[in-house]
């Protein structure tokens, strides 16, 4: 289901950079334009990884070798992630930025300048068939340097659901560092005390305000957007099984020693 989603972000980034990218952008565009294609494989990656790991670890299979290329892959997969929030807030700071363009009082008065108008993510080439439908505003803001136009209501719009998306992608790095943190105490034997209580609590805290994102997903229609991020969630949840299960068996030992 995961596979399925992530096959629809990459067709809707596709489909909105038809509006926002033109000849002549540099990588760094095109890597924002589909940044959040790049975050799901990284997290696809990480997924396994920890899924892996976390029930490979108390076991001979987890060689000297897989341990270093976990790390690698790892290390190349949180460089995509951070890349992911630099995208976010770039796009976000563009928003804040976004001048009012002189002299246009209707989307109408764009026709001939090749404009999409964009409300709640979804983008429209402006014509003459649909411009008068698309906004009753008076006054529009260009977002960056792309020929992309919304008005004030769009505008705040785009910067609750931007801030969503930082927000979320800031949560989602806490949730694997508070892992990896839970990962390193179990190797070295630790199955208990304030450290692990404090991650377990944590993690619920966070996986609180992830579902909350979810449900501002929903509200604003954007369905597949929540129903990822629950399944994204059920997916760690998984490797919180994993971890919960390792804990039991350390203790096992730890009282048959």
């Amino acid at each position: 289901m995961l596979i399925v989603n992530w096959g629809y972000y990459i067709f809707d980034e596709w489909r909105i950079a038809q509006h926002t990218l033109v000849a002549g952008d540099s990588l760094r565009e095109y890597f924002n334009s589909y940044a959040t294609s790049l975050d799901e494989l990284a997290w696809f990656t990480m997924l396994f990884l920890f899924e892996a790991e976390t029930y490979w670890l108390d076991t001979e299979a987890m060689t000297r070798l897989k341990r270093r290329l976990f790390v690698a892959l790892r290390i190349i997969c949180y460089a995509f992630l951070a890349h992911t929030v630099y995208a976010y807030i770039f796009n976000y700071y563009e928003l804040t930025q976004a001048p009012v363009l002189p002299a246009i009082s209707s989307t109408c008065d764009l026709i001939a300048e090749n404009f999409s108008f964009v409300r709640n993510l979804a983008y429209t080439a402006i014509d003459a068939n649909n411009c008068g439908a698309l906004s009753s505003a008076s006054a529009f803001y260009q977002i960056g340097n792309d020929p992309i136009v919304t008005d004030l209501a769009g505008l705040l719009e785009l910067k609750l659901l931007y801030a969503v998306d930082i927000e979320n992608a800031l949560i989602w790095l806490g949730v694997v560092l508070t892992i990896e943190l839970v990962v390193l105490l179990q190797e070295r034997g630790i199955s208990g005390g304030p450290l692990i209580s404090g991650c377990n609590y944590l993690t619920l805290a966070l996986y609180t305000v992830l579902v909350g994102n979810a449900i501002v997903w929903f509200w604003k229609g954007h369905w597949v957007y929540g129903w990822d991020q629950l399944l994204w969630i059920g997916g760690f949840a998984a490797i919180g099984s994993n971890l919960s299960q390792w804990r039991d068996e350390l203790k096992e030992e730890a009282v048959l020693a």
